[in-house]
């Protein structure tokens, strides 16, 4: 089990409450793979990286758990749950039957404001990918598309929705954030919303597979080519 010295844990950022603070950055640290699928943390090294007490750092975990980023040993502490490509080609599987046919029907439908709203979202996205702060654009971006589906009127949409970003794994994030181009990705969003203002549902529709589809390309790999065993 890695001491907290060994830990690439990320600074705390500007979140609601302590809680949600620790829960984003060890999101982040599991989505982009800074905490290794299979290997058990204890609280309290958590906690000491983080620089707070250990009652947030379990918190948050049993509130990952919930969402099946990792599981919980008694009296041990937390395993990073393991995702097999398999798993992870079937979440991409869904999100597409899910996500691409609503942001279509959305396009054209949300009022100016909304619009106004999401592009500030977008620039939050962008903002910190420029920085290099993963787990503000892992946050922002799943803030921005739960938003944007929300135009369709089906909560239960947006949560399963949500709930399968989340548990996806993009180990390419950092590789790209390190070479300076997930700004670049992320400027993708703005493009999605110059679609979604001009109320063209096919394009829009067409560009989020291919955004969703960087989720086993390009930001699962930094590389622009998506899996071997998914080309035809």
């Amino acid at each position: 089990m890695p001491t907290n010295n060994q830990l690439p844990i990320a600074p705390l950022g500007r979140q609601h409450s302590l809680r949600e603070s620790v829960t984003e950055s060890l999101r982040a640290a599991i989505i982009a793979g800074t905490l290794t699928e299979g290997t058990l943390y204890s609280a309290p090294a958590l906690a000491a990286a983080f620089g707070v007490s250990a009652t947030p750092v379990r918190e948050a975990m049993m509130d990952l758990a919930r969402e099946g980023l990792v599981e919980t040993l008694k009296n041990k502490g937390f395993r990073i749950t393991t995702m097999s490509d398999r798993e992870l080609d079937e979440l991409t599987e869904i999100r597409l039957l899910l996500e691409p046919p609503v942001v279509g029907d959305v396009a054209g439908a949300v009022p100016p404001s909304g619009i106004k709203v999401l592009r500030s979202m977008a620039d939050d996205i962008v903002d910190a990918a420029r920085e290099g702060d993963l787990t503000a654009y892992l946050a922002a971006d799943r803030i921005f598309h739960a938003e944007l589906l929300r135009y369709a009127g089906n909560n239960q949409l947006v949560e399963l929705a949500t709930s399968l970003r989340s548990r996806t794994r993009m180990y390419g994030l950092k590789i790209l954030s390190d070479s300076n181009r997930l700004a670049d990705s992320a400027q993708e969003h703005h493009e999605l919303l110059d679609l979604i203002e001009a109320g063209d549902g096919q394009a829009a529709q067409e560009f989020m597979r291919r955004h969703i589809g960087h989720a086993r390309g390009l930001w699962a790999t930094g590389e622009n080519e998506p899996p071997q065993e998914q080309q035809t």
